[in-house]
């Protein structure tokens, strides 16, 4: 099942297993199930420490528990965790065995006081690059307490389970049978959601915090360029945000990086995360920033007052918050959000495996969604406002090969229709005579750009007409003290590496500022 290079990497990676762990297969005599035990078998041989025990039947297969010799500690992948899952799988087979999570001391000694009884399933899909994250995640706490169990479900293998709880987006996350979640969380945005204290202590911890020189908002490429640069000056730096990663996380291939012939959204985004980690900064991830305060007096210090309550103190501040996807705005796309209309392709395409359709947008993103959508469903109907597609000709191209996809240009899309469960359709009007159609569809992609993430700094710092943040050539905006770099602001053309650039040229911009106007202790740190 995995070849020898394979081999010798999973090898050193389960040298650091410190106690014994047994793999429960429950398998029968289907296609999937012999893979399963190949690789089971090929595990099993890489330590002296893991033993493949007989088979149990279980409600899942096939599926696989990683337990802890002796003990009550354990995981269950139903289905084969391989794709952007192998990642998980090798991560519980190390924290099953005992090696420590790399999370911080207090969220550690929250999950194992959690009281009472959770079983948690998530649906994923292997070409989900949103849900390791939630599966890694659910895994640690069922290790850390025992009172937890999570069985992470490929949802392409249980086709019924998921027709029945109709389930149209992953990673969609269970609790005791009811649903809980969807879509991406980290560990700190779980055990908040059970532990509403924990929002509460970390507003404290959060509100004791003294002034920094750079506060960063927004962990995307531009806020982990600009806390770098920031940290590297030997000033006070922090950078708070809702997730490290940004935008950056929801790409899959990534070939126009300068130095990098190829990565991967996620791959990029654990590097930022360790970069910024590796410098002096203070990371507060999962906080969500309402409202900037500007300084009573020119050289004084600017708030940022966060969703829990808190507020934050700086003598600089980058804005760097990104953009999220644009939504079409119509009837029905709000109702049947995560029920047919999604935004991730790769994602949630295998969920509609050998069902029809509708892609809205033109553009690169909307075409390479089609052309992906193609291997996978019936027919794929592309929408697209403009006369023609804006995508670039080497896509096009391909598109008009594939037999099952239809390009219907000149058509505004006016409403998302379902039957109270899902979606059942889509409604659409030619541009040149206003003439109504509908399609019958199962599912809705909607892939028509980004919309800055600015709607809570209206009044406080100038906007273009699209939302972004006017900046000028050094990346200052309308504010003193404080700069704005990335997708979120007036640059123009929205590209990973000028975002990173972007947070570079606000970072030394905010140095520049703090060298003319801050107190002499600033200075001398820098020095």
């Amino acid at each position: 099942m995995l070849n020898a290079s394979l081999k010798d990497q999973v090898r050193a990676y389960l040298a650091r297993v410190t106690q014994p762990i047994e793999l429960i297969p429950s398998l029968d005599d289907g296609a999937k199930s012999a893979e399963l035990k190949g690789l089971l078998e090929d595990i099993a041989s890489l330590s002296d420490a893991i033993t493949l025990a007989p088979n149990e039947h279980d409600v899942h297969t096939p599926s696989f528990a990683i337990r802890r010799t002796g003990t009550d500690i354990s995981v269950r992948f139903a289905g084969l965790p391989l794709g952007h899952e192998f990642n998980s799988l090798i991560l519980a087979l190390l924290q099953v065995g005992g090696h420590p999570p790399k999370e911080t001391p207090e969220l550690i000694e929250t999950i194992r006081n959690l009281d009472g009884d959770y079983s948690f399933e998530t649906y994923f899909s292997l070409s989900c690059q949103n849900c390791p994250d939630v599966v890694q995640a659910l895994n640690i706490m069922s290790v850390l307490n025992p009172r937890i169990r999570h069985v992470a479900i490929d949802g392409a293998l249980f086709p019924g389970e998921v027709e029945k709880r109709q389930v149209m987006a992953v990673p969609s996350v269970y609790l005791n049978g009811e649903p809980f979640a969807q879509g991406r969380m980290t560990l700190a945005e779980i055990v908040a959601k059970l532990d509403t204290r924990s929002v509460e202590r970390e507003a404290q911890k959060i509100a004791g915090k003294a002034a920094f020189d750079v506060l960063v908002v927004g962990g995307g490429p531009a806020g982990a360029a600009a806390a770098i640069y920031a940290a590297r000056k030997g000033i006070r730096t922090g950078i708070v945000a809702e997730r490290l990663g940004g935008q950056v996380l929801d790409t899959m291939a990534i070939e126009n990086l300068i130095s990098v012939p190829h990565t991967e959204g996620p791959k990029l985004a654990a590097e930022l995360e360790q970069q910024v980690k590796s410098h002096d900064v203070d990371v507060m991830g999962g906080q969500t920033a309402v409202r900037l305060i500007p300084s009573a007096d020119p050289d004084g210090l600017v708030q940022v007052e966060l969703a829990s309550g808190a507020h934050l103190t700086s003598r600089t501040i980058i804005l760097s918050t990104g953009a999220r996807w644009r939504q079409l705005n119509v009837p029905g796309e709000d109702a049947y959000r995560n029920k047919g209309v999604a935004y991730c392709p790769h994602c949630d395409g295998p969920l509609f495996r050998g069902k029809r359709v509708a892609v809205v947008g033109g553009g690169n993103s909307g075409v390479e969604a089609a052309i992906d959508l193609a291997g996978i469903v019936a027919h794929v109907t592309l929408i697209e406002f403009d006369a023609n597609l804006r995508a670039d000709a080497v896509l096009q191209s391909k598109l008009y090969t594939l037999r099952n996809v239809t390009v219907i240009t000149s058509a505004r899309t006016s409403e998302i229709h379902g039957d109270g469960r899902k979606v059942t359709g889509l409604s659409y009007a030619k541009r040149d005579n206003d003439q109504p159609h509908r399609l019958d569809l199962d599912g809705v992609f909607v892939q028509i750009g980004l919309v800055p993430n600015t709607d809570w700094l209206k009044e406080t710092v100038a906007l273009s007409a699209r939302g972004e943040i006017e900046v000028d050539a050094h990346g200052r905006t309308t504010l003193p003290g404080v700069f704005a770099a990335g997708d979120a602001t007036t640059t123009p053309y929205k590209q990973i590496v000028i975002a990173m650039g972007d947070g570079a040229t606000a970072s030394l911009s905010a140095f520049d500022y703090l060298i003319r106007t801050a107190p002499v202790d600033v200075l001398q740190a820098a020095q």
